[in-house]
C-alpha cells in the first residue's frame, strides 16, 4: 500500500469544489447566471467571482506570489471597493471573463501548492497582525472550506432556477426519484414540519 499524500488529498477536494461550482453555470442563460435569488443577492456568477478572488488572495498575496502585476481590478479587496463588489458581475464583465479569471486563479494557486510544502509559512496581509502568519496547510483547509461552502450555495441557487440538483456532473449524490417522487417527498416534509410545530 502506498503512503497517503496529504497535499494531494487536499488538492483533490479543492478541485472537486472548483468543478462543482462551475458546473452550476452550465446550460444557463446570461440572465440566470447573474440574477439574485436570495434577499442578500446571492447569484451564481458572483459566487465564482468571489471564489476566484479568495484563491488569488490566499494562494497569491499570502505567499508572496501576487497575481496582479499592476493595479488590481476595482472590485478587489481594497478600501475603495464598494461593499460586495466581488459578489456580482457588472454588465461589462462577461461570464467568459469571470470563468476565465477563475481558471487562471486555479493555475496560479496550483503553482503555489505544487511549489511549497504544507508547512511553508506565509502572511495574510488583510488579517490582524497577531494572526497573519499561516501555513500552506492552513490556507488549503480554509480555501477548501470556503469553496465547498459556496458550491453548496450554488447548489441551492441552481435548484431555484431550474430544478437541477446534484454534487458533480455524473455524481449527483441524490436519492433516486423523478419529479413526482421529489414533490411527494417535499410535501411529506412540509406535513411533518407542520405537525411538529403544532400547525
Amino acid at each position: 500500500m502506498t503512503e497517503p499524500d496529504p497535499k494531494a488529498d487536499l488538492h483533490r477536494y479543492l478541485q472537486e469544489g472548483r468543478e462543482a461550482l462551475l458546473w452550476k453555470l452550465d446550460g444557463l442563460s446570461e440572465y440566470d447566471v447573474r440574477r439574485p435569488l436570495t434577499p442578500t443577492g446571492t447569484n451564481l456568477l458572483g459566487l465564482v467571482k468571489h471564489v476566484a478572488g479568495v484563491e488569488l488572495g490566499y494562494f497569491g498575496d499570502t505567499f508572496g506570489r501576487p497575481f496582479f502585476d499592476e493595479a488590481p481590478p476595482p472590485w478587489w479587496y481594497t478600501r475603495d471597493a464598494e461593499p460586495n463588489a466581488d459578489m456580482w458581475a457588472t454588465a461589462d464583465e462577461s461570464r467568459e471573463d469571470i470563468v476565465g479569471l477563475y481558471r487562471q486563479a486555479w493555475a496560479h494557486s496550483d503553482g503555489t501548492i505544487a511549489k511549497l510544502p504544507l508547512d511553508a509559512t506565509g502572511r495574510v496581509p488583510w488579517w490582524p497582525a497577531e494572526r497573519r502568519e499561516v501555513t500552506l496547510h492552513h490556507i488549503l483547509v480554509r480555501v477548501i472550506t470556503d469553496t465547498q461552502r459556496h458550491a453548496g450555495h450554488a447548489d441551492i441557487v441552481r435548484e431555484l432556477i431550474d430544478g437541477s440538483a446534484g454534487y458533480l456532473n455524473g455524481k449527483d449524490n441524490l436519492a433516486p426519484g423523478d419529479r413526482v417522487w421529489w414533490e411527494g417527498y417535499r410535501q411529506r416534509l412540509e406535513r411533518v414540519a407542520r405537525e411538529a410545530s403544532g400547525g
